[in-house]
Formats: structure tokens, sequence, C-alpha cells
């Protein structure tokens, strides 16, 4: 069915009473989306950061009465709104509307993570198959991509390997299809768990060649490789944890990492890991290295 939206530009104090506003005159929903291409590449734990310049979008139902709708907004908001305008919503099969966007990526010479819903360009390839709707992970992010063309780049034949952060679980799956025994899969949301588990079944993959845990449950093993696709500050913080994961020799591959933000992350790993040189894309950084002190 059709619907209509109303599209308020607002600055960030004023974003909590247009919300209110919106939802009061029957919004069934509200969106922020940022007005002026201002990024936030890292909040502190537990910040909900906004733009400076903010869109509020409400949804409505197409049979609103828009001036009723428009009075009721002003009543709540306190006076006037902001710059507005009411939109017409393509009317559009908006549950596979979004999969348009999503398109299989090449990570290296044999590797190809391929959306669940379409056929492999190479199949004769190594192809990841992945539900980009289930969790943070579809390899289009350069963080997520430079980590999946190292582990093209590495033979993982009867490794075993700790995923942590492992979101969708996009790396630990391609490193079992590339080799790997095992991996462990890790993370603080039980949604990214139910997500890896989920891929992994859609790869064919055995039920317990990615068992998937909560930080305090990870068994303590020593693995050959520790895959960390975070943020650098939780990766600074989780040196010693990753550093006790990881054998002798093993290699531990990091990143979520912006490239002002490298030295204090290799600092914090200097002690047991020396570390091959940084790789970039656009802002973005990976790091990788090898055990060589315990």
């Amino acid at each position: 069915m059709p619907w209509l939206q109303l599209k308020v530009k607002a600055t960030r104090p004023q974003t909590e009473k247009l919300e209110d506003a919106l939802l009061a005159s029957g919004a069934v929903s509200v969106t922020l989306q940022d007005a002026a291409d201002q990024p936030i590449f890292e909040p502190a734990l537990g910040e909900t950061p906004l733009w400076d310049d903010i869109r509020v979008t409400g949804l409505y139902s197409a049979d609103i009465d828009i001036a009723k709708a428009s009075l009721q907004a002003q009543k709540v908001f306190g006076g006037e709104l902001p710059e507005h305008k009411w939109e017409l919503l393509e009317d559009k099969d908006w549950e596979r509307e979004w999969m348009k966007n999503y398109h299989a990526i090449r990570c290296g010479e044999r590797l190809w993570i391929c959306p669940s819903w379409q056929q492999p360009p190479e199949p004769d390839k190594i192809n990841l198959m992945l539900d980009p709707g289930l969790a943070f992970g579809t390899g289009t992010h350069p963080t997520t991509f430079m980590c999946l063309q190292w582990i093209d780049q590495q033979d993982l034949t009867d490794t075993q390997i700790v995923d942590y952060g492992c979101g969708s679980g996009i790396l630990g799956i391609a490193a079992l299809l590339m080799g790997a025994t095992q991996v462990i899969g890790v993370d603080i949301d039980p949604q990214a768990l139910l997500a890896t588990t989920e891929n992994a079944k859609r790869n064919n993959l055995p039920a317990d060649a990615m068992p998937v845990y909560l930080p305090p449950r990870c068994p303590k093993v020593q693995a050959d490789v520790v895959l960390a696709n975070i943020l650098a500050g939780p990766l600074a913080d989780l040196a010693t944890q990753l550093n006790a994961l990881t054998k002798p020799g093993g290699r531990i591959c990091l990143s979520g990492i912006l490239g002002v933000q490298a030295e204090s992350v290799i600092a914090a790993y200097a002690p047991w890991f020396d570390f091959d040189p940084v790789v970039s894309q656009d802002e973005w950084v990976r790091l990788t290295a090898t055990k060589t002190r315990s």
C-alpha cells in the first residue's frame, strides 16, 4: 500500500521533540538521517551519537489527514515545525526492494561473497552465500573487505580459528570454506550468534564447524588464527584476551580501525606480536601480526 512521509530538517537539540511530535501526530515510524554528510566513526560505549544537521522523517499511512497531522505535530513540538515537506512514498514491495542494493563481491583470487538469493558469478570459485539482513558484516565495508582479502591469501587448511565479534559470521565462514577445521564465533549480541549459525547452515557447513558463544563462555583455546573486526577502542581493551586466544606462532588479523588509531592498537599488542606493514582502504586500516612472544 502507498505511504506518506513528512520530512523535517532539524538540528540536534530539536530532534527529541520532533520525534515525539511526529509520533503523536500519527507517524507509524520515525527515522533519523545525516543531513550534511557528517561521519560518526566510533561512539563511546553506551553512547547514541547524532549528527549536527539531521533529517527527521515520519512515515504515515496514505489515508492520514495531512492538515490535522501537521497541526498536532506543531502542538506537541511547541510551535511551527522547522523546514519540512510532505511526500508520497512510492508503493513497492519493500520487503524485497532492499535486496537490489546487494551484489556479489570478489574478495581475492579464490573467494566471492554472494547474496543468498543470487547465483554466484563464478560457481567454480569459493562462494560464501550470505543473508545481509541478519547482522552486521556483508563484505561491502572496507574493514570487512580487507579482512576477507587477507583470508583469501592465507593457507588455512586444518587450522583452528577464533572469530571475535563475529557479527554475521562472514569472516569465520570464509575461513571454513578456505579449509579451516573449526571456527569459534564470539559476539556480545545474541542476534549475531543466531545470524552466524544461520549463515553457516546456509553454506552447508557441519553443525559443529562454527560453535558460537557470548564472551564469558568463550572456550579457553589457543587458536592458529584470531580474527577481530570490531573497533579500535574495544580491540585495545581486548589485547590481553585476544593474545591468550592465540597460540605461539599464531596469526592475528585486526580491523575496524581508523588510520589515526593504528598506532594505539599496535602498541596494545606489541608486547606479544610482530606486525606486518599496515594495509589501508579509504580511512580504514587492517593490522595483521604474528605472535612471537608469550
